[in-house]
């Protein structure tokens, strides 16, 4: 949603509730990432209006702060960076998911998917970043795939293939069917769908449908 249009962003709400699967709401706090996005207020006008769950995805340092209040404004998934948890990221875990909420751990493109292989047995989703957070926009960083071929054989040796990969970072119809056949469930696409001449041919088109 960071690329919705947010003097109009009821309509894209709809767009999102008519044709897409999630709402994925960055959350961006000036610190761990060097950008700002939006907060409680966006994220609680939004729920008001979806009709599809909240993915909320943290960038921000001190995540254990702000889990519970946004399971509160609506949130059913709540992925936060393993860089700005560490040694903390198994108890956060455990705090998402005794509020009913789905947790998920995210690393960016620098992190080495070995890092996270200790939280495979406890998550409930894995998001990789295929650009660096905080920012809209950015290009694909193709070694992004192996990556997730990484992180899905990982899953499959421990008995978890169930376990959900989301991508995020530089997605769209040009590398959708890529990263699927790599291992990806949840591909998140922003300025692929919303700055798209037509956003429903748009996400039509990275699931390999004809409109």
């Amino acid at each position: 949603m960071l690329s919705a249009d947010f003097l109009h962003l009821e309509k894209d709400v709809e767009m999102v509730n008519e044709y897409a699967d999630w709402f994925h709401l960055d959350i961006m706090d000036g610190i761990f990432v060097p950008n700002i996005s939006y907060g409680f207020p966006v994220v609680e006008a939004i729920a008001k209006k979806a009709r599809k769950p909240l993915d909320v995805h943290l960038m921000i340092v001190h995540p254990e702060k702000y889990v519970e209040r946004f399971a509160k404004a609506g949130a059913a998934y709540i992925s936060f960076h393993y860089e700005a948890a560490r040694e903390q990221s198994a108890s956060l875990i455990r705090q998402i998911q005794d509020m009913g909420v789905k947790a998920g751990i995210v690393i960016n493109p620098d992190c080495p998917v070995e890092a996270i292989y200790p939280l495979l047995p406890q998550v409930d989703y894995v998001l990789i970043m295929s650009v660096f957070a905080g920012f809209g926009g950015q290009k694909f960083i193709p070694e992004s795939l192996d990556r997730v071929r990484a992180v899905k054989s990982r899953l499959v040796q421990i008995g978890r293939p169930e376990v959900p990969i989301e991508v995020d970072g530089g997605v769209g119809p040009g590398n959708a069917a890529d990263l699927i056949a790599a291992g990806a469930g949840i591909l998140v696409a922003g300025s692929s769908v919303f700055k798209a001449e037509n956003p429903v041919q748009a996400i039509a088109a990275m699931r390999g449908e004809a409109l």
